[in-house]
């Protein structure tokens, strides 16, 4: 008998011990409520019911959390309201004679009222420090527009002289030798024996003294209309009206002309040689005034509109490193390159020092105020393809997406049209981790998907 009592109270032992256990695990493993699943930040299909790592880059899973307001219908509701049946906790009321009551949701007739979802998503301040989230602030800047192109540098055609015999002679004396050689004004170039000169200088001195000795009015008329004459024949023989001059006065012919140079410039080419005879024609020697260059650039089709004549532009040199040119547009040809789609603009630059030389490259930029707007940085924007979608800052670990309307694109910043406000703050990096954290807590789910009623009425055939 003892030893069945003894039996009995062991089994009473085991199963209180059961019992006690069981509870206690209930009660210890039980989840919480508002988790729905755990995941990782950086790959989204990895879901499981507890914490820990995840199986493909052993990241900490983050858990997340079930929508507020979620209410799901049973499917005898769904049954009884598809069936036209009773309602639950309406007896005697049908779905049928629900149509057309406003605030029925489901019913046609009525406006279906849908409780607003936030799109916002927590992404905590110890998280954001590890994957390197900055911030930047939505402020008003002013817009500066620059349009830049690259040009050749060349002479100024209406500052180029090529002196080119209009007599027969010699070349008696070269007083410049080699090109790049810097002549000032009224510095003699080369001088040319030439008998024909000397006939025509002797010509005009007996016409000054045949003039000097008339003594009436009428006989001093014709020497002077043949004295003009031969003014203009001298002339025409590149002699400078200064040398006419000096030889009205010294009343003496010479045999020989002196070429001077008009102003201070750069020899380009010497083709002569010292006591080669020269014939009507034959070019001498060529000056460049090198004073003010063109410069030939580039610019696309777009940009022309912007271009206009005699704005001014900044000229830099690589031979020059840190020295401005200033330039002036002088001409915009109207004719477009078909394969290039850019028109050529001449820029007249001043180039007192001969710094600049004809040949070399130089960059020309033009800088344009284009007024004052909202701002966010370059990299604060994430483009998805038709819309771009910045991330702002609502404290404590709060992000929210946000679609904004963008303008046009000023060096490192964006124009902001809509969408921001400013004082705002901005994600300005990690955006893509930060997107994956949004899409992993289906906050741009709103964002991706197509309108389910645009989709539905498609469907439909008449």
């Amino acid at each position: 008998m003892s030893k069945h009592l003894t039996k009995v109270a062991a089994i009473f032992t085991l199963l209180a011990f059961l019992v006690t256990a069981s509870c206690s695990k209930q009660t210890g493993s039980s989840p919480d409520s508002k988790i729905e699943y755990w995941t990782c930040t950086m790959h989204s299909s990895v879901h499981s019911k507890d914490p820990g790592k995840c199986p493909i880059c052993s990241m900490d899973l983050v858990p997340v959390k079930k929508k507020s307001g979620e209410a799901k219908s049973s499917p005898a509701q769904g049954q009884q309201a598809k069936g036209g049946g009773e309602l639950p906790g309406m007896p005697g009321m049908k779905a049928d004679e629900m149509k057309g009551m406003p605030g029925t949701p489901g019913m046609k007739g009525g406006a279906e009222s849908k409780a607003p979802q936030t799109s916002e998503f927590v992404v905590p301040v110890e998280r954001q420090q590890q994957i390197g989230v900055t911030y930047a602030k939505v402020e008003r800047k002013p817009l500066t527009h620059t349009i830049r192109s690259v040009g050749l540098i060349v002479p100024d055609r209406s500052r180029n002289w090529q002196f080119v015999s209009r007599v027969d002679g010699y070349v008696q004396k070269l007083n410049v030798t080699s090109p790049g050689q810097v002549v000032e004004k009224d510095a003699p170039l080369l001088s040319i024996y030439s008998p024909d000169l000397l006939t025509s200088e002797r010509e005009f001195v007996e016409l000054l003294r045949m003039r000097d000795e008339a003594k009436t009015k009428d006989a001093r008329e014709t020497p002077q209309r043949l004295i003009e004459s031969a003014k203009r024949r001298l002339q025409l023989w590149n002699v400078m009206p200064e040398q006419v001059a000096e030889l009205e006065k010294t009343r003496k012919a010479s045999d020989t002309l002196t070429l001077l140079s008009p102003f201070r410039g750069v020899v380009q080419s010497v083709p002569v040689e010292q006591g080669k005879s020269v014939k009507v024609g034959d070019m001498l020697v060529e000056v460049a005034d090198l004073s003010l260059v063109w410069m030939w650039a580039e610019f696309y089709e777009n940009e022309l509109s912007m271009l206009q004549v005699g704005q001014k532009l900044a000229i830099t040199a690589k031979s020059y490193p840190g020295q401005n040119f200033d330039g002036t547009i002088a001409l915009i040809d109207p004719f477009i390159n078909e394969t290039k789609r850019t028109a050529k603009v001449r820029i007249d630059i001043p180039n007192a020092d001969f710094k600049l030389r004809p040949g070399m490259y130089v960059n020309a930029e033009l800088a344009m105020d284009m007024g004052e707007a909202l701002t966010v940085p370059l990299s604060a924007v994430m483009p998805t393809g038709s819309r771009n979608v910045v991330f702002v800052d609502k404290g404590e670990g709060k992000l929210e997406p946000r679609i904004v309307q963008l303008g046009s694109k000023y060096g490192d910043i964006y124009e902001v049209q809509s969408g921001l406000q400013g004082g705002e703050r901005v994600v300005s990096s990690a955006n893509f981790l930060i997107d994956a954290e949004s899409k992993v807590q289906g906050a741009l789910k709103d964002f991706e998907q197509e309108k389910p009623e645009e989709a539905a009425g498609s469907s439909v055939k008449p």
